[in-house]
């Protein structure tokens, strides 16, 4: 494949390359490309040779690329899916998941993991991680695709202050549907 004026070209493609004066060189190279999405929904191609560029032409009034729109589509509380400091979930929680992804009717995922403060930042982060980790390894077998995985620890609370209400709001799993 090879990016040609904002579309693919498949296959072999002859490369015409102008030399000084009205001489030409064409050869004949085989590219490929892959195609990925960052966390904003911005839909990407990258050449095996370096070349990348946005998948589409459009552009907002700025310069930059018009992405898929991504929103919040579900917020789980980690105490409904996670026993205590760990990261596996149940049988029953993962077929609830699995119906929540499948009918999301979303292009790809984002999924973040959250702890409250009463652990180590260094713990937190790990656990964080291992759960949202979990969390995309359910939504991948349920065929959709996953963009991107963080744990932030503690380090995003949605609720101040150590009360039993304020630490379980911020023990959570978000899940953003990109659109």
């Amino acid at each position: 494949m090879r990016a040609v004026a904002g579309g693919f070209v498949a296959g072999a493609v002859a490369l015409t390359l102008v030399a000084t004066g009205a001489q030409a060189q064409t050869s004949s190279e085989e590219y490929t490309a892959t195609i990925w999405i960052d966390p904003d929904g911005c839909e990407h191609w990258v050449m095996d040779d370096g070349a990348e560029g946005y998948m589409d032409a459009r552009r907002t009034r700025d310069g930059g690329a018009v992405c898929h729109r991504s929103e919040i589509c579900g917020v789980i509380p980690s105490d409904q899916l996670f026993v205590t400091d760990e990261a596996w979930i149940s049988d029953a929680a993962k077929s609830d998941l699995m119906n929540f992804f499948r009918s999301a009717n979303a292009y790809g995922f984002l999924i973040y993991g959250h702890t409250d403060a009463r652990a180590s930042d260094e713990y937190n982060m790990s656990l964080s991680q291992r759960r949202a980790d979990m969390v995309a390894s359910v939504a991948r077998d349920s065929g959709v695709q996953v963009v991107d995985v963080k744990g932030f620890g503690e380090r995003q609370p949605r609720a101040q202050g150590n009360s039993a209400a304020a630490l379980q709001q911020n023990r959570r799993v978000e899940i953003y549907c990109i659109r």
